[in-house]
């Protein structure tokens, strides 16, 4: 993963112009994601946080980013949460959570690192919800500029593929045709190491 570090005063401002979709991506991951012990992965300013807290008052949050200045705008935000500076590659927090959650981080892995965090989370949940930047089936229809060096999205059958292999039940929808949302589920139990 590339040391790029976001400006956390203008990062919403920046997701806004750059993604478009920015805000429905958002809105249909609040919307899957139920849970009352809850770790983020890529927490960023905390703007997935305030809208899943927003549904789910009173959850307990945990938190992740490879960002101090990031997750310093954060806890402005989110007082009550456990913030803490860690890369999505780094052994997860000692679950178990009800959900995982992810926004616009996983794509900066590239797939194998994605499969592995994948796996990981299965030590520390049954549930993760991702919306996320994806290569679209067709190129012409990508409005997402991708630079191929901090961003190195996968395709979504990739993503299910590696979903599924690490025992998730996965269901996929389009927000639009590069960025998608995979609601991950697993019913035979946490996995141990």
């Amino acid at each position: 993963m590339s040391e790029f570090e976001w400006d956390p005063d203008i990062f919403l401002a920046t997701m806004l112009g750059e993604i478009p979709g920015y805000e429905e991506l958002q809105d249909a991951v609040a919307a899957a994601a139920q849970g009352w012990n809850v770790l983020e992965l890529g927490t960023g300013t905390g703007e997935t946080a305030v809208r899943i807290l927003a549904r789910s008052p009173g959850a307990r949050w945990t938190g992740i980013d490879a960002s101090e200045a990031m997750l310093e705008h954060a806890r402005e935000r989110l007082s009550d949460a456990d913030l803490r500076v860690q890369r999505l590659e780094d052994p997860l927090p000692e679950g178990p959570f009800d959900l995982v959650v992810s926004v616009l981080a996983v794509h900066h892995l590239d797939g194998p690192a994605k499969r592995d965090l994948f796996r990981r989370i299965t030590e520390v949940s049954d549930f993760f919800v991702l919306g996320d930047l994806v290569v679209a089936e067709r190129a012409e229809d990508a409005a997402i500029e991708i630079d191929w060096v901090m961003d190195l999205p996968s395709t979504v059958p990739e993503q299910i593929a590696w979903l599924e292999e690490a025992g998730f039940e996965v269901e996929a929808s389009y927000v639009r045709p590069d960025l998608a949302v995979f609601v991950a589920r697993r019913t035979s139990g946490l996995a141990t190491t």
